[in-house]
């Protein structure tokens, strides 16, 4: 009964809309109009079409924006794009360039990743952010997919029997990329699950003992295509 609830909500899931490309040329508009530089990092253009919406709002933009807006796809999604932004944020406070926030960013993201658990796949398969995670339809009824994002879209990492070991899994799997790191920067996120969020962080911290911390609630649209339940590890080891 439990499954069959969670189904009728997924069959009334909302709708998201990438940003207009009209919205985005008015916000670089207005950013170079205050004398300000502008690095647009999105998420993966293999989940949304909104980077698309930049590159185009850009170039309406013309000569202007050329050296003074740059947009970059970070290839991920949740924290393991907000540590990119977060690098080059403080870079930029210590006076940098765009060229070289923009230089950091692209060498950040080789550097970060995320791992999440969804209580069931109907939110991400309905809402067509599945991947390669496809293969886990029809087999995952009584299981906890684990999955990823690699090369810009979400992939199957692994399924579980419990949410528990689904968390479990997510530590394991963040173990074996920042084991050895002098520097790592933890984030814990969640839709709806932040009691377990909290849980998952702090049993994060006792192990890896980062230089930064933080939990987060995914954005809406992350949480309308995972579905409530979903927890997930994000990290960014040293650059």
């Amino acid at each position: 009964m439990e499954f069959y609830n969670r189904l009728k909500v997924a069959w009334n899931l909302p709708t998201t809309a990438q940003v207009s490309e009209f919205t985005m040329e008015n916000i670089f508009h207005d950013l170079l109009n205050k004398g300000f530089d502008v690095l647009g990092v999105f998420l993966s253009g293999r989940l949304s079409g909104t980077i698309k919406s930049a590159f185009r709002g850009r170039e309406a933009l013309g000569s202007r924006a050329a050296d003074r807006v740059a947009v970059i796809d970070s290839n991920f999604t949740s924290m393991a794009m907000g540590f990119q932004i977060l690098a080059a944020a403080r870079l930029a406070a210590e006076g940098a360039s765009l060229s070289e926030c923009k230089d950091l960013i692209c060498k950040a993201k080789e550097h970060v990743g995320v791992y999440f658990a969804i209580d069931t796949l109907e939110f991400i398969h309905r809402g067509g952010r599945i991947g390669g995670a496809q293969r886990f339809i029809g087999s995952a009824l009584n299981l906890k997919p684990v999955l990823t994002i690699k090369d810009g879209r979400v992939e199957p990492e692994d399924r579980v029997r419990t949410m528990k070991k689904a968390q479990n899994r997510l530590i394991e799997l963040v173990s074996e990329h920042v084991k050895g790191k002098i520097k790592i920067y933890i984030a814990s996120l969640h839709a709806n699950a932040e009691s377990e969020a909290m849980e998952l962080l702090d049993r994060a911290c006792k192990l890896f003992d980062p230089v930064e911390s933080l939990i987060s609630s995914v954005s809406p649209v992350v949480g309308t295509h995972a579905g409530p339940g979903t927890v997930g590890l994000a990290y960014m080891e040293s650059i």
